[in-house]
């Protein structure tokens, strides 16, 4: 990385309150976290550490109470909902736990969508669609809808769509979560291959065995980070 690059991911005394009337919940409390370029991060913890709520402000899905956010060398903190949304297309590629894959589309027309709402033409979002079907190994899985494929193939579909607009972060969360052992550890060998190719990934978990097959993890309760620390080796699916 050179000296003056921006990390990815810059969090600084990041607080995110809820008002509930009655009383307000306070799931993070004051958060930092630096993320640079071609990181490879897992985020771990239990039900109501405030690992969801840290997810959606990466992901630009919601913003900080108090602090700030720089993506990418951007402060994002306190941008409006249409630049938000400009934000999560361009720069952050999600896999989610439930894939996310419309039933009706083949393969190739469901990793081209975020290219739809980036306005690309039709025959551009065809062949960028297919390049990133071919880089998880499915280029002959293109034609084929969701139903066709098993469950570690349409995950794999998710990080097609994920990569197809090459953003600066890819958000992974719970990725393994609906997966058998043997589609879990083929989804956390095509991260690591990510990884290696100089992807940054940020992977939201509850599973130690998962946060594992990641070179630095970063562990939430209550709200606030406890402890970061690195991996000797990630697990090699």
């Amino acid at each position: 990385m050179s000296p003056d690059q921006a990390p990815v991911i810059a969090l600084a005394g990041v607080r995110k309150t809820y008002d509930t009337g009655a009383i307000a919940v306070e799931a993070l409390r004051g958060v930092d976290i630096r993320i640079e370029h071609g990181e490879y991060v897992a985020v771990i913890g239990p039900s109501g550490s405030g690992k969801s709520t840290l997810m959606h402000i990466l992901g630009c899905l919601d913003v900080p109470t108090e602090g700030h956010y720089e993506l990418a060398g951007r402060d994002v903190s306190d941008l409006d909902e249409v630049d938000l949304a400009g934000i999560r297309n361009a720069e952050i590629g999600f896999v989610f736990q439930q894939f996310n894959l419309l039933p009706d589309m083949t393969a190739v027309r469901n990793v081209a969508l975020p290219l739809v709402y980036a306005g690309i033409g039709a025959a551009e979002r065809e062949q960028r669609a297919r390049r990133a079907l071919e880089r998880v190994g499915l280029a002959d899985r293109g034609d084929h809808r969701p139903g066709e494929l098993s469950g570690g193939q349409q995950q794999r579909v998710a990080v097609a769509r994920a990569l197809v607009t090459e953003p600066s972060l890819i958000l992974a969360d719970e990725p393994t979560g609906n997966l058998d052992s043997r589609s879990s550890a083929d989804v956390l060998g095509l991260f690591r291959e990510l990884h290696e190719t100089g992807r940054t990934l940020v992977l939201i978990t509850h599973d130690q065995e998962v946060a594992d097959a990641a070179d630095r993890v970063l562990s939430i309760y209550d709200g606030a980070i406890r402890d970061d620390r690195r991996n000797a080796v990630g697990v090699r699916a």
